[in-house]
């Protein structure tokens, strides 16, 4: 139940994280008759389906960023704090940060997920993920080294293993940047080196299932399949990664245990929630399932604590078809969206039914005018789908100039396919490759006619 204040006094309603989830509560409780808090430990919202741009060179940080009181100026009901949360007392509705702490009446937790390594978290210095800013930067400026070494590099060997990228997992994720980086080698760095070619370059996507976005139709996975190839990507699916140790992949495909030597190595392949799961299990006993996500009821509160909501990916709901829903945009959208409804019903004595999430699809970019679509009835692939996802991804930024500034960018791109953004970055200088073998397994991938999607 919501708590009644006394003389009247508005709802207070404390969300933690400015993630899409969030920030969507947020905006959509900016004219109702509550107090809002929202807590984040970075003071702008990301917008992370268009972090491997950021990783590939196309775009830059701030094009992707908003900062969250700029967001959020005109609610005038609500306050941005810049911390982090180290713990809740569901008894006595608080939130506790370093430096102080915040009442509630209801809680709304969105942290989101990080990288998930499968107890495997020693590969994490050899192979970083992709969710945070300080994470593309530090991809781009290992993508871009490489090349830089390997202009220097005149041992075959090393070069080889400087131009040989290998991606592990193909979701979404992992097809965008694979993709990305093939257009970059083969097409955006073809003249801008004199000691190497960087159609030389070697990208690997290594998936442990049967096919690649194992979300979307198996037919459009396939022409996805071959749209990678036709970049120059190898595909390998039901390749297991066993280890990844002194700049060289081992992987088991089809009985077979295989090594590449790769001096970039980037990682998709899976998430675990974030750590206030575990805050929230320990604070109110709440079943966490094997990823960290928190089971969450029809209505995304927690067992027990009808004014705790979690929502966005750190939320485990398998109410409508016995299956999590998936870890994307539209998801804690809906669920923000709706969590602000229930408040502003409760507030009213009143309530609403449980939530129902309305899949609006799944989509990924293969390349410059290659894409794939599954809307359900409706499949897309090819330059229509391509467009569709521009639009869509246009349609999730958040501020308007923002949606200029990725518009005119990706304009800019198609037409000279130059990246403006390739800076190299944020830690130490890049280090020469060692000595390593390569598998004489591999060869450089054979271009192929771009196929007709």
């Amino acid at each position: 139940m919501v708590v009644s204040l006394e003389n009247n006094a508005p709802h207070r309603v404390v969300i933690v994280g400015g993630g899409f989830g969030g920030l969507y509560t947020a905006k959509t409780l900016a004219k109702a008759n509550v107090n809002i808090t929202l807590i984040d430990k970075r003071n702008f919202h990301l917008f992370q389906p268009l972090l491997y741009q950021v990783a590939t060179g196309t775009l830059s940080p701030a094009d992707i960023s908003s900062p969250l009181r700029s967001v959020l100026r005109k609610s005038k009901n609500t306050q941005v704090l810049l911390g982090e949360v180290q713990n809740i007392d569901p008894k006595a509705q608080q939130v506790i940060l370093d430096d102080k702490v915040v009442p509630y009446d209801t809680l709304i937790v969105a942290t989101g997920a990080n990288h998930s390594y499968f107890g495997k978290d020693e590969w994490k210095d050899f192979a970083p993920g992709l969710k945070t800013v300080e994470d593309a930067i530090e991809i781009r400026r290992r993508i871009f080294s490489a090349f830089e070494a390997a202009e220097k590099e005149n041992d075959p060997e090393k070069r080889q293993a400087l131009l040989t990228f290998v991606i592990v997992g193909a979701g979404p994720t992992g097809v965008e940047l694979a993709g990305a980086i093939a257009e970059l080698a083969y097409k955006t760095l073809h003249e801008d080196f004199r000691n190497i070619s960087t159609s030389e370059t070697k990208i690997l996507i290594l998936q442990g299932r049967d096919r690649i976005l194992p979300y979307i139709s198996p037919d459009l996975s396939q022409a996805a399949a071959e749209a990678l190839e036709s970049l120059g990507v190898e595909v390998h699916t039901k390749a297991r990664v066993t280890n990844i140790e002194n700049n060289i992949v081992t992987f088991k495909e089809g009985g077979e245990v295989k090594e590449i030597a790769s001096k970039t190595i980037l990682w998709a392949a899976g998430v675990k929630a974030s750590t206030m799961g575990k805050v929230l299990e320990h604070t109110t006993d709440v079943e966490c399932d094997h990823a960290g996500r928190v089971m969450v009821e029809p209505d995304l509160t927690i067992k027990g604590y009808k004014n705790i909501f979690v929502v966005g990916d750190l939320a485990n709901f398998s109410h409508q078809n016995g299956q999590p829903l998936p870890g994307v945009a539209p998801v804690a959208k809906q669920q923000g969206e709706y969590v602000a409804k229930l408040i502003q019903k409760r507030v009213k004595g009143q309530t609403l039914p449980q939530f129902h999430y309305n899949d609006v699809g799944s989509l990924a970019m293969i390349g410059q005018n290659l894409a794939v679509v599954d809307l359900g009835l409706i499949k897309l692939k090819g330059f229509i789908a391509w467009v569709f996802w521009l639009v869509i991804h246009i349609y999730f930024l958040i501020e308007f100039d923002t949606k200029v500034v990725v518009v005119i960018q990706w304009a800019w791109n198609y037409i000279t396919r130059n990246r403006r953004s390739r800076l190299i970055t944020g830690r130490e200088a890049f280090v020469e490759a060692q000595s390593v073998e390569n598998s004489s397994a591999y060869q450089t991938p054979e271009k192929k006619q771009p196929v007709q999607l």
